[in-house]
């Protein structure tokens, strides 16, 4: 659990430790999604059966900082892995692939973090308790998260959205955008074949190749409105996308975000830290209490 993460797309950050030497990638094949609210599991798998998609328009909470009982009138909640789905509400379950969370790195073999020349541990530099995941091992990186997936599928999550798809991107050319996505596909097969429906976390410019060749289902998305990605993202999953804003980063009100031609129809107003109620700081809109 932790607040938001979101960056500006595109910015590559400079390595700990000086650049490593790429891999090779791996082909995989693609799965094929519908486009109702329903998505044909991959064709690998062969027994998996076709999934849930989050409602079209539902009102979404992002509970990231901690569970709690959602406000009236929404349909999708996410939580973080380690928390239990929402009672009678659909549920997306948050898994963060690609890096390691504040204060569970022992939680990953030493030989699956990015390292430099050096020999020491990559970190991200805008989460300095995170380690970036070496990448270049796609199928171990998947084997090592499978098991996450399938805990969400057993504690009755009815999606999953893996996070930090684009750590590529901030790593001097250490990890390819190829071996990022192979592990995406990869743990939206392992999705799928749990029963879940596969949600892209962030990554527009990824948006098209995450759909076509990870299979995501969904996008889970933050402050698409102020990075002008709205129409990005609604152009790769039509409806299927599910938007936070944060009230920091506006430079209109969020009633004018909710009335532009591309806001997404599943949209809410969290506050940075995505505190629970009790917390100072809380803040949650929908756009029909927005003013």
């Amino acid at each position: 659990m932790r607040p938001t993460r979101r960056r500006k797309p595109l910015v590559t950050a400079t390595l700990t430790a000086a650049t490593l030497v790429l891999a090779g990638c791996t082909d995989g094949t693609t799965p094929t999604a519908t486009p109702t609210g329903t998505v044909a599991p991959p064709t690998s798998t062969g027994t998996a059966a076709p999934v849930t998609l989050p409602p079209v328009g539902a009102l979404p909470d992002y509970q990231l900082g901690g569970a709690y009982d959602p406000p009236d009138g929404v349909g999708v909640v996410v939580r973080d892995r380690t928390e239990h789905p929402a009672a009678g509400i659909y549920s997306i379950c948050y898994v963060n692939a690609f890096q390691t969370q504040p204060g569970e790195i022992s939680a990953w073999p030493v030989d699956l973090l990015l390292r430099g020349e050096s020999g020491d541990v990559v970190f991200d530099p805008d989460w300095p308790d995170e380690a970036i995941v070496d990448t270049r091992d796609p199928g171990a990186v998947a084997r090592l998260v499978a098991p996450w997936i399938e805990g969400c599928a057993a504690s009755g999550f009815d999606a999953v959205e893996f996070d930090n798809l684009d750590t590529y991107t901030r790593t001097s050319g250490a990890l390819s955008r190829e071996d990022n996505i192979e592990v995406a596909r990869l743990l939206v097969q392992t999705a799928h074949a749990a029963g879940l429906a596969a949600g892209q976390k962030n990554a527009a410019e990824d948006a098209s190749l995450l759909r076509a060749t990870a299979g995501f289902d969904f996008a889970v998305v933050e402050e698409c409105s102020v990075y002008d990605e709205c129409g990005t993202y609604a152009a790769v999953y039509g409806d299927h996308v599910i938007a936070i804003e944060y009230p920091d980063a506006l430079t209109e009100s969020f009633a004018v975000v909710c009335a532009s031609a591309d806001a997404p129809r599943s949209l809410v107003l969290r506050d940075r830290d995505l505190a629970t109620p009790a917390s100072d700081g809380y803040v949650f809109v929908a756009c029909a209490d927005a003013r």
